[in-house]
């Protein structure tokens, strides 16, 4: 079930946006244009509509959520009985659309679990994925 709308934080490229939970799952995001239909629209349904979450895998005692200064950088910090981390999230300017999502542990240890869910058309079209590098995947659907 996807979180209340009060509860997203929007990321921006000038071409694209998403909208990224509380609990650090990206839900809605359309490529390679606002009016492309979404990649990720998990907020239109459940996680079967697409998502990409990232967050820790052990009980959560505390979050917190802010944009860096001046920027739609979105960094989310986690703290948990072992460990505290933060994710930085933004969709970079440049000729590619693109989402990057950067993990760094901030003090002691802390598991982190992602779930890549990708689905076209707005959850209608399951891709085929292939990895074109160790930090890059390429999704192909339909014909």
């Amino acid at each position: 079930m996807p979180a209340h709308i009060e509860d997203y934080a929007l990321l921006g490229n000038c071409r694209s946006a998403a909208l990224v939970s509380r609990d650090g799952s990206l839900d809605w995001l359309c490529l390679p244009r606002f009016d492309a239909p979404a990649v990720f629209a998990a907020l239109l349904g459940n996680e079967e509509n697409g998502r990409w979450r990232l967050a820790p895998s052990d009980p959560v005692e505390h979050s917190s959520r802010r944009y860096l200064d001046d920027t739609l950088v979105l960094e989310t910090t986690w703290v948990t009985a072992t460990g505290r981390a933060r994710v930085l999230d933004f969709m970079p300017l440049g000729e590619v659309n693109s989402v990057v999502r950067i993990v760094e542990g901030i003090s002691g240890e802390t598991n982190f679990e992602m779930d890549l869910v990708m689905r076209f058309d707005y959850g209608r079209s399951v891709p085929w994925v292939e990895r074109l590098d160790p930090l890059t995947l390429s999704a192909v659907a339909g014909p």
